[in-house]
């Protein structure tokens, strides 16, 4: 009965992953400079990953948002980020490094005012963060920039065009990286529990593993950690050890470049960068992005000997224990090099495409009423 009303949503918002009810995708969209693909399953009680696409003629915008302890930072960080980006876009008459910095910084700056008017009714709200990875496309240039471990890969042809090879933008700041390691052990030459290893994983002061975030504030503000609140997880602390300073880079896109795959680190614990190019280069482009998306959940499956089709059953919450929130977006670079974009940003309409803010809730008729206003 509800099928004919639901189509026309589907063409503009994305449609759930036939019988997985916690994957939700968008199968191709245009962009400036060629076509983007969007996939989203959901593992966590709440969808603590957030993503968006920005487009305008001449710029598109990519972010992709993993929260942890909570939603509540990676949904600020979604709607937040891009109007302070476009703000200082607009006033410095393009995009640069120094734009994107200054975008982090106010929106960290933003949920730390927002923690410090909770904080006395809802102290766990400091406990929150968000890993945030940011890709800018403007003219024939290609900005990255990140916190945590979500990661951007480029795929490119090699120089003689015989075979596609896979390039990471991006430096995961987790402590599962040895240099990471090093880094926090240089900032913290007294502190010999930094960082800490226990049941195979490290942890920063055994709680957490990414160094880098937006929120998380009761590890970057001594004051919070000494909430009673924290006594259960933390010592007080005596300065920051976790920061929220993006990692930026620049990449002149080429010819032979042709694609890029934002995604978190659900499909990077699954897929290395070079099997998730090779699926993206030898399939077809529609609804690519739910291709890697399967074949993360795939792999995930076969790490506890069981199929996609029996995690597929599993309830929210419960999926968990089997793979994390997974976010895909795949950009084609198919024209790029032609336009002004830097000279043209400020004040270009935009075209915002945000996944859902819960896949779980949704997928329900109920919740159509929500989604739309």
């Amino acid at each position: 009965m509800l099928r004919p009303f639901f189509r026309p949503l589907e063409r503009c918002f994305g449609r759930f992953g036939g019988g997985d009810g916690l994957l939700w995708h968008l199968d191709l969209k245009p962009h400036a400079d060629g076509f983007f693909s969007v996939a989203v399953v959901q593992a966590n009680s709440m969808l603590e990953d957030q993503s968006q696409v920005v487009t305008t003629p001449f710029a598109t915008f990519i972010g992709v948002y993993d929260g942890h302890g909570g939603p509540e930072a990676s949904r600020f960080v979604n709607t937040r980020l891009f109007p302070h980006l476009h703000k200082f876009a607009s006033e410095q008459g393009g995009v640069s490094a120094d734009v994107i910095k200054k975008a982090f910084d106010a929106t960290e700056e933003e949920f730390l005012h927002l923690v410090k008017r909770s904080w006395p009714s809802r102290p766990q709200i400091a406990s929150v963060g968000s890993c945030c990875l940011v890709g800018a496309i403007t003219e024939d240039m290609l900005y990255v920039a990140n916190l945590g471990d979500s990661r951007a890969v480029l795929g490119h042809r090699t120089p003689d065009g015989k075979e596609v090879v896979a390039e990471r933008l991006t430096s995961d700041h987790n402590v599962a990286v040895e240099e990471v390691r090093k880094e926090l052990v240089e900032l913290h030459p007294d502190d010999s529990h930094i960082v800490v290893h226990n049941r195979g994983v490290w942890r920063i002061k055994g709680i957490i593993q990414v160094s880098r975030s937006i929120g998380d504030v009761y590890l970057k503000k001594p004051e919070f950690s000494r909430d009673p609140f924290f006594k259960q997880f933390v010592i007080p602390l005596k300065r920051p050890v976790i920061t929220a300073e993006p990692s930026i880079r620049m990449h002149k896109l080429r010819t032979h470049d042709l694609f890029l795959i934002f995604a978190s680190d659900g499909l990077w614990e699954q897929l290395s960068d070079e099997a998730a190019v090779e699926i993206v280069f030898n399939s077809p482009r529609s609804g690519i992005a739910k291709r890697l998306v399967r074949a993360a959940l795939n792999e995930a499956a076969k790490k506890k000997e069981m199929k996609y089709d029996d995690i597929k059953r599993l309830e929210k919450g419960v999926r968990r224990y089997f793979h994390d929130d997974i976010t895909v977006i795949v950009i084609y670079l198919d024209h790029h090099g032609h336009n002004e974009t830097n000279q043209r940003f400020k004040g270009q309409n935009y075209n915002c495409i945000s996944a859902p803010v819960d896949i779980f809730s949704l997928n329900t008729h109920e919740s159509v009423d929500n989604f739309l206003s």
